[in-house]
């Protein structure tokens, strides 16, 4: 429509102007030099005109490989977007190798080969070729090496998928000496260290998790109560493991899994008085099962004084099986058999376990009582054992 308008415009001053030209074309004379020149105006309107014309025409000539340029860049571009988007619904629709090389294809034309290359090379991992996987990120890196963190993490997560866990320690280590506390990286580092019970590494690490927002505080205590357990587990004195205990954060010293670690330390030291101590202590504060469990484990030198205190807990738990147990436990270490039964034979009505069932079984043995000792052993043993194998079917003879 403007260019219509343009035109009729054009047309209109043209025949106006011819108009006037015609009935006096005029005459201009320009002298330069020594020079003259003659014409008519329509002449010099025509001079002017082509001279304006072979400006705008030598103009576009000069701009036309530029703009041929852009041109074939934007096709480029519209094939490389199509390409990849073609690549990734093959992906996403499982023809991972259909996918893996529209991807490669497209990524020398592409305006982010980085993404062309990390696809194809997760397209790749699916199909299992990991030499291929690793040929597109090496790829990757070669063409965007300033992307080193992007392709290192990528490849990290392909390898941890794969169950290559030391390689992708390795890789993540590599990624560490340029980026010190990438925390994604740090993140994967964790769980890692934390699958290979690495408990030291992970004890190294947890200082800088903790400023980490990516691991969630349910699971950096998770870290840290496993590492604090095998410090426990593995104190090769009093000493240290008091000086251990100190250091584990007070909202963590409620954690049973500690304070189990903790009490074995102080049986396994020889402290078993002690430990009889601030296990009542303990079970005065709260009472817990798996600390009363405990707590019949304790060998204290008073065992008299021992099983009063288990029994004086019995008017208020009567019903608990963890101290019913504990307090047979007790009563077999005074030698007391027939209340160490009654309290037994309670527990594995309550509530049968293992230990219920082989602590019996032990005292049955000490009274004699061999076949029912068996018996105890096997029910016992049948709570804990593999599941029982199918018959051997019927082998006809030849």
């Amino acid at each position: 429509m403007k260019f219509g308008v343009i035109v009729v415009v054009v047309l209109f001053a043209s025949a106006f102007g011819a108009h006037f030209l015609l009935a006096d074309p005029g005459y201009v004379v320009i002298n330069f030099r020594g020079y003259v020149i003659e014409m008519s105006v329509p002449v010099l309107a025509g001079f002017a005109f082509a001279f304006v014309l072979a400006v705008w025409l030598i103009r576009k000539l000069i701009v036309a490989p530029r703009r041929l340029g852009e041109a074939a860049g934007r096709y480029r571009s519209a094939r490389s977007g199509q390409k990849l988007t073609k690549g990734m619904i093959a992906v996403a629709e499982g023809n991972f190798s259909r996918g893996e090389k529209m991807l490669g294809r497209a990524a020398s034309t592409s305006d982010s080969p980085l993404f062309n290359y990390l696809q194809a090379a997760r397209a790749a991992h699916l199909q299992g070729r990991d030499d291929r996987r690793d040929e597109w990120l090496r790829l990757a890196y070669e063409e965007i090496p300033e992307a080193a963190n992007a392709i290192l993490l990528t490849q990290a997560e392909f390898q941890i998928d794969r169950g290559e866990n030391e390689q992708a320690l390795a890789t993540l280590r590599r990624l560490e000496e340029d980026s010190k506390n990438h925390s994604h990286a740090l993140a994967l580092m964790g769980r890692l260290y934390f699958k290979l019970k690495d408990w030291a590494s992970l004890a190294d690490l947890l200082p800088r998790l903790r400023k980490n927002t990516q691991v969630k505080p349910e699971t950096l205590d998770k870290w840290t109560i496993r590492v604090h357990q095998q410090a426990l587990d593995t104190a090769a004195d009093v000493e240290v493991l008091d000086q251990t205990w100190k250091g584990i954060a007070r909202k963590l010293r409620s954690d049973m899994t500690l304070l189990n670690a903790y009490y074995q330390g102080l049986i396994r030291a020889g402290l078993h008085d002690r430990a009889e101590k601030e296990l009542a202590a303990a079970l005065r504060a709260e009472w817990r099962g798996p600390l009363v469990r405990l707590f019949g484990l304790i060998e204290a030198t008073d065992t008299t004084r021992q099983l009063k205190r288990a029994e004086g807990w019995l008017k208020n738990h009567g019903e608990d099986p963890d101290l019913l147990l504990a307090a047979a436990r007790l009563c077999l270490r005074n030698e007391l058999w027939g209340k160490a039964r009654s309290y037994l034979e309670t527990v594995i009505g309550m509530r049968p376990t293992p230990e219920a069932y082989q602590e019996y079984g032990n005292l049955l043995t000490q009274m004699g009582e061999a076949d029912a000792a068996a018996d105890a052993y096997k029910d016992g043993l049948g709570m804990v054992g593999a599941k029982p194998l199918p018959a051997i079917p019927h082998i006809e003879s030849d």
